[in-house]
């Protein structure tokens, strides 16, 4: 029954979470479309990883921009935009002449993955009730290995084609028309609206996705949180304890892109062609096997986010992360002696590593940076942190074909192993535990001065 009191709560959140579909597409067709754009042009080592990389630069344009946005025109407008930025963008990548204007393509692409990957999770933590946030916000992820599962099958499907990669980019509109259409029977969240003095709203938003409880109670809070933010002056300014905030969400996003996914996911056909998948079909097709991997794992953050904690799961998964990187290294150090083996070596290695991110860094560190951060400032703080992570994955896709290629797979993924020990040590020390606590508590706590790990 109380399921179903939630019903209009969890579409919300389901509808909202599509977001992730675009940038996991984004994420996943590249990976498979790279080896036919090589058959096309004959691209170096430092163009194919620009190529991969450039939908990074507009992200962090995207990023960068619209947080303020956000902050003045609401989460809602801020998705419909991004969708319709995507459908456009999707559709130039396919129609590309040339290889420059398809990297120019793939920017105005990024500008869309750098929106969404920020507002998306800030809408879901700002609707869902505290003892539900963890999951609603897991929905966004498991909704991006969606889009990387989709994306795989898409490549699959157009492996054979003639203009295979151009149809591959070009299936982009899909999730964006998907998410367009779904946003339309939306609001925008109550705390944004109480923001701009949108009161009434508010509580009717509340009543239709929590009707049992108390909206005048949960308006006067959030007043009371925006009233303690802002003092007697009207303009938000920077104060000292909103520095570990910071710390906490530039840190958990360098652990989620530095311990190296996503040169797993743009480069795992790749990966695996050098371990001795001998055709691109193939590694294709092992490559949707790690994408389905990846999308069920993360059902697990979504069921045990808010059961176990954010930070059981964080330790938990980066161990497996580290350790599975290390036997990657090892597997590419003695490829003479394992030969044929290594490329069952490569997928069983590529298989741990995914499990192992899929309940951990993937979901939870979206749900820490949409959560630690105070309401008046919420959206530009995110949209920060979202910068900070596409800047990281800008520098780590970028040179992960010419690591490859200069110092070998083995030195390679050990540098990521070797990261992945540095962010066990950050998360114990920095990293406060969020479950079940208000975002109008956490914040308190901050103001407070209370240590992370005694949150």
């Amino acid at each position: 029954m109380r399921r179903f009191v939630y019903f209009w709560l969890y579409f919300v959140a389901v509808v909202a979470s599509l977001g992730g579909l675009l940038s996991g597409f984004d994420t996943g067709v590249i990976s498979g479309a790279l080896l036919f754009i090589n058959q096309t042009w004959d691209l170096s080592d430092y163009l194919q990883g620009f190529l991969v990389s450039s939908v990074l630069i507009g992200a962090v344009i995207g990023a960068a921009t619209n947080g303020i946005l956000a902050d003045i025109f609401g989460r809602k407008k801020i998705i419909i935009a991004t969708a319709i930025i995507f459908i456009v963008g999707s559709i130039l990548c396919a129609l590309a002449p040339n290889i420059y204007v398809l990297i120019l393509s793939r920017i105005l692409v990024g500008l869309a993955v750098g929106i969404v990957n920020f507002i998306v999770p800030l809408y879901l933590s700002e609707v869902a009730p505290k003892q539900l946030r963890g999951t609603l916000v897991s929905l966004y992820q498991w909704a991006i290995t969606a889009g990387i599962l989709f994306s795989y099958v898409i490549n699959g499907a157009f492996a054979n084609a003639v203009y295979s990669w151009r149809w591959m980019l070009f299936a982009g509109v899909v999730p964006g028309l998907i998410l367009l259409v779904g946003m339309t029977f939306l609001g925008d969240t109550p705390r944004w609206l109480i923001s701009k003095n949108r009161e009434e709203e508010a509580k009717k938003i509340y009543k239709k996705i929590e009707p049992d409880i108390d909206a005048d109670k949960e308006v006067a809070e959030i007043k009371e949180t925006l009233k303690s933010e802002l003092g007697n002056n009207k303009k938000v300014k920077f104060k000292k304890w909103m520095i570990m905030p910071f710390v906490v969400g530039i840190g958990i996003m360098f652990a989620q892109i530095c311990t190296g996914i996503n040169t797993i996911i743009y480069y795992a056909p790749t990966i695996f062609k050098i371990a001795g998948f001998d055709s691109n079909t193939n590694a294709i097709y092992a490559t949707a096997g790690i994408g389905l991997i990846n999308f069920l794992m993360t059902i697990v953050a979504i069921f045990f986010t808010d059961k176990f904690g954010r930070k059981p799961l964080l330790y938990i998964g980066l161990t497996g992360v580290m350790l599975s990187l290390v036997g990657l290294g090892c597997a590419f150090y003695w490829a003479n002696i394992l030969g044929d083996n290594l490329k069952w070596v490569a997928v069983g290695s590529l298989a741990t590593y995914i499990i192992c991110f899929a309940f951990s860094l993937g979901p939870i560190g979206w749900i820490i940076v949409s959560e630690v951060f105070p309401l008046k400032i919420r959206g530009l703080a995110m949209s920060l942190c979202t910068v900070a992570n596409f800047a990281f994955n800008f520098f780590v896709v970028g040179s992960f074909p010419v690591l490859i290629h200069r110092i070998g797979g083995a030195y390679t993924f050990w540098i990521f192993a070797a990261v992945s020990l540095l962010c066990i040590i950050f998360v114990y020390f920095f990293v406060p535990e969020t479950k079940g606590i208000s975002l109008e508590k956490i914040e308190s706590n901050w103001i407070k001065g209370v240590k992370p790990r005694e949150f």
